[in-house]
């Protein structure tokens, strides 16, 4: 199978990107100053990622409400237009298909974002119509995304946190949305194909710094936020993750509803569990943990921390462990001493 090249592909190799294959797509691994410098100039300062691999499927119509509402886990009705929502997307049996941005951009307008390999999953499930070939999203993240963002456009700056808007730029029409994957404050502008490039040029010209994948794995596992194929899979559960607050146990029906009230009755086999490692050696996913002589299960993400110096990791692990906990974690023939830590590591926008 061949790799999708985003729109702005070569954009990135004149700013200096490393190029790998991810979900289907070749994206920005990192750019000239490496993972470790883009990770923590978007926790001190203000960075811009490409993630136009992620989907969009736009729903608009008089009965898009009522088909998001009883196919999606969480309730509409808690937002309104202009807002934006996570939520889920899971099968009968109340595993995870995807977890998803609704952006609520006009009454009867929803645009729902999928990940990138789960886009034409999405599309299937709900009617809607896949429009991810003709945008570009690009993600300003970083406390100092808002101010160095109006320097561009004062209006990207106003959006608020999980609102959502649109208007003219540049002659044509964006979506900007309060939302992000870093545990920073910030915004997501999807723009046309045609005006992409002129503004991520301004973006940069404003001193936002380029930041690859390789940051953006690690910031979201510093703030603890799930990834699907590691923490929500078709093997998983919401309710493991500790993300129960995504499902509207209040409407009568969503997909998968019955299996995930039976699951809440019972209580989960395994919850979402942070761990952490003395020093600096990085955990991984894959690795076996066992805590107390048993072994409790395998990590599903790890990495170092840019921020703590040490390493970090998340498993959806059997028994309700207690912060300070230690465990072991068997990892590439080695046995590396961690405990249990509470979540997120590192706590960022209130």
């Amino acid at each position: 199978m061949i790799d999708r090249r985003p729109f702005l592909y070569d954009a990135h190799v004149k700013l200096g990107a490393k190029i790998v294959p991810f979900g289907g797509w070749e994206m920005p691994l990192h750019y000239g100053s490496g993972t470790l410098a883009e990770h923590l100039a978007c926790r001190n300062d203000a960075v811009v990622f490409d993630v136009s691999h992620l989907g969009t499927v736009r729903c608009d119509g008089p009965d898009m409400f009522d088909a998001l509402q009883a196919m999606l886990t969480n309730d509409l009705r808690k937002v309104a237009p202009g807002r934006a929502q996570y939520t889920h997307l899971l099968n009968d049996d109340g595993f995870v298909v995807d977890d998803i941005i609704v952006w609520w951009v006009a009454e009867d307008e929803f645009d729902v974002m999928p990940n990138a390999s789960n886009t034409s999953g999405v599309t299937g499930a709900l009617p809607g119509v896949d429009v991810t070939s003709e945008r570009c999203v690009l993600a300003v993240q970083g406390p100092q995304a808002r101010a160095k963002v109006a320097k561009v456009d004062q209006r990207f700056a106003e959006v608020g946190r999980f609102r959502v808007t649109r208007f003219d730029y540049d002659g044509v029409e964006v979506r900007v949305a309060g939302t992000g994957y870093t545990g920073e404050e910030g915004l997501e502008i999807a723009v046309p194909n045609e005006a992409a490039e002129g503004l991520l040029q301004r973006l940069v010209d404003a001193e936002i710094t380029p930041a690859g994948l390789g940051a953006r794995d690690t910031l979201r596992l510093e703030a603890a936020l799930p990834l699907y194929g590691h923490e929500l899979t078709l093997t998983s559960t919401t309710l493991e993750a500790r993300l129960g607050w995504v499902l509207g146990w209040d409407k009568e029906t969503f997909r998968g509803r019955s299996a995930v009230v039976r699951e809440r009755d019972r209580c989960p086999d395994k919850l979402l569990t942070g761990l952490i490692v003395e020093g600096r050696q990085p955990l991984r996913d894959g690795g076996e943990v066992v805590a107390e002589g048993v072994n409790v299960g395998t990590l599903t993400s790890g990495n170092y921390s840019p921020v703590l110096e040490r390493g970090i990791g998340l498993g959806l692990l059997s028994g309700d462990l207690e912060p300070g906990t230690p465990v072991s974690v068997a990892l590439r023939g080695r046995e590396i001493a961690a405990s249990v830590t509470s979540l997120p590591f590192v706590r960022k926008v209130k």
